[in-house]
């Protein structure tokens, strides 16, 4: 059982003991010092926090904690009950709030939960934010208030429609150009509430909808990572409906993989390849995405005469970056769409969206669009870490071996070679060592990996 404490929140598996879990203990005393910071942060005395969860088995347990411990440090709650995180980012300066907690473990199996935090925003905290809350978590510098002092509840269930009214405003975004078409789409929903969200938002857009996996019950299906090993029923179901591709997403619903008509998966990283293109071809701009992602959106991008620029992964980083480059998109390789037209944060209803859009307009197949992409092949490993090692120690001596090739040290390791590079990180939500690489085939990117996951373990004698 695992508790990971980071600038980004709090992650953990259900049940065991306080400390080494996300025990209701821990949960609460998270929460009270999100709570007690963004007193301090934001300077004022009426405060209003945004809270919403996926479908995960443990979701309204810890909503329960997280809510009545707001409450009980003298701040207003805005309770959204099943929600998406995009949906809940798009809330927090809707409600004019000063901030907004979402429950979800993202794409961890469902014995994974966690607290996500934002700011006034509706966006990610920065690694100073983050560090100060884990801080006032350690010293357990809480001040709860007194009875007639404490916080209050509204209850507001309306907000996923809301998110898909706020979608159908983008400008680039027109519902009878998309309803034309007479698009059909199955969608896998692994039983969480992208099963609610995406459903509505291809409703509204007059797409045809086959449901997979979209009852928000928790219990997962499969594996809720996005990746192709777990994926076999929507491939089959995209063939046997004869539908134009299939949608799936994670719990929380900001990662966004496409299924092809030939029921072969699109490609995680080329999700964002193709909403770029598509918004690239109407707002010149630049584009951003974190180093763990393809070289195609940098190909992309050339293509309609902008500029391209890695940030260290993390959600937060990429937008900071977005920012300081004007970037009009980027997002993270793992499917995750940012479109500052709507919001700085990763959104799988946007991301559908603008996909559309982009069938809409070219016509063919999903099949033949992945095919006008310049062709890359992308392998995700990870290493198991173990207490004793030094992870810190491995990627320097990995740095050492290469540092004769083109290598970045901002986060993690990537070393880029002529033809394909290897990305290796420690993970900030589970206790491994990632190791991405990408080739021009995909047995060339899993030779590569293989290789550097020999190499590390020769390294650390395992």
């Amino acid at each position: 059982m695992t508790l990971i404490k980071s600038i980004s929140g709090i992650r953990g598996t259900i049940g065991g003991s306080t400390g080494d879990n996300l025990t209701p203990i821990d949960a609460v005393k998270f929460a009270a010092a999100y709570g007690t910071w963004l007193k301090e942060y934001s300077n004022k005395k009426d405060l209003t926090v945004v809270i919403g969860r996926d479908a995960r088995l443990s979701g309204e347990m810890i909503q329960n904690l997280v809510v009545s411990t707001i409450i009980g440090l003298g701040i207003d709650v805005v309770d959204l009950g099943l929600s998406t995180t995009p949906t809940v980012e798009i809330a927090v300066p809707l409600e004019k709030a000063d901030g907004g907690i979402i429950l979800t473990a993202s794409h961890n199996p469902k014995q994974w939960n966690a607290l996500k935090l934002l700011n006034e925003k509706g966006e990610f905290l920065d690694g100073d934010q983050g560090k100060k809350i884990l801080e006032i978590a350690e010293n357990e510098a809480f001040d709860f208030s007194e009875v007639d002092d404490l916080g209050t509840i509204t209850t507001n269930d309306s907000y996923m429609d809301i998110h898909v009214d706020e979608v159908l405003k983008l400008d680039l975004v027109d519902a009878d150009v998309i309803k034309k078409v007479g698009f059909k789409v199955v969608v896998d929903g692994v039983n969480s509430t992208g099963g609610i969200a995406i459903p509505k938002l291809l409703e509204a857009l007059g797409v045809e909808t086959v449901k997979l996996y979209c009852e928000p019950t928790g219990h997962f299906p499969h594996n809720p990572e996005p990746l192709k090993e777990h994926l076999q029923d929507i491939c089959e179901l995209v063939v046997k409906e004869q539908a134009d591709f299939g949608i799936v997403v994670d719990p929380d619903v900001d990662r966004l993989a496409f299924i092809s008509n030939d029921g072969e998966m699109f490609g995680e990283e080329y999700t964002l390849v193709a909403c770029a293109d598509y918004v690239l071809g109407k707002t010149k701009g630049n584009t951003v995405s974190n180093l763990s992602s393809s070289r195609a959106l940098r190909d992309v991008t050339e293509k309609h005469s902008g500029t391209y620029e890695a940030a260290a992964v993390g959600e937060v980083n990429v937008v900071a970056k977005m920012k300081a480059n004007n970037a009009v998109i980027g997002g993270e390789g793992n499917g995750g769409i940012i479109y500052p037209a709507s919001h700085y944060g990763r959104d799988a209803l946007v991301g559908t969206a603008l996909f559309l859009m982009l069938m809409a307009e070219k016509g063919g197949t999903v099949a033949e669009l992945r095919a006008s992409y310049p062709s890359y092949f992308m392998s995700k490993k990870k290493i198991q870490l173990t207490p004793d090692l030094d992870v810190d120690a491995l990627l320097v001596a990995m740095h050492d071996k290469y540092q004769d090739e083109k290598v970045s040290t901002i986060d993690g390791v990537k070393i880029d070679f002529a033809e394909n590079w290897v990305h290796l990180r420690k993970s900030n939500t589970e206790p491994i060592i990632r190791v991405y690489t990408e080739a021009k085939s995909q047995e060339e990117a899993d030779g590569l990996a293989d290789k550097i996951i020999k190499e590390i373990q020769e390294v650390a004698g395992i």
